[in-house]
């Protein structure tokens, strides 16, 4: 879990007992900034989501490209030979 999915989840945590004293006190002014907190924090939740998905598809673009380049360089089996001269014959 990185930064920004952390905070962003205590801020929306932090948000909901701001939002939800002031419900309870009827103070409105509470309530609006505990709702702004919320927000805040589901999208700085929501960004560090975005941001490990992004990794993870750059990690699986490189995992594939590794992948794609060791069966370049692996040596060939006798039966991939053979198809190569059957193919070529």
């Amino acid at each position: 879990m990185n930064k920004d999915k952390m905070e962003g989840k205590m801020k929306d945590v932090a948000g909901r007992v701001q939002r939800q004293a002031g419900e309870w006190t009827g103070d409105t002014e509470q309530q609006l900034k505990g709702t702004g907190k919320e927000v805040e924090g589901k999208l700085q939740e929501g960004m560090g989501k975005l941001e490990d998905a992004g990794k993870k598809a750059v990690e699986d673009i490189k995992d594939r490209a590794r992948q794609m380049e060791d069966k370049k360089q692996r040596p060939k089996t006798e039966d991939e030979q053979d198809i190569e001269k059957e193919g070529a014959a």
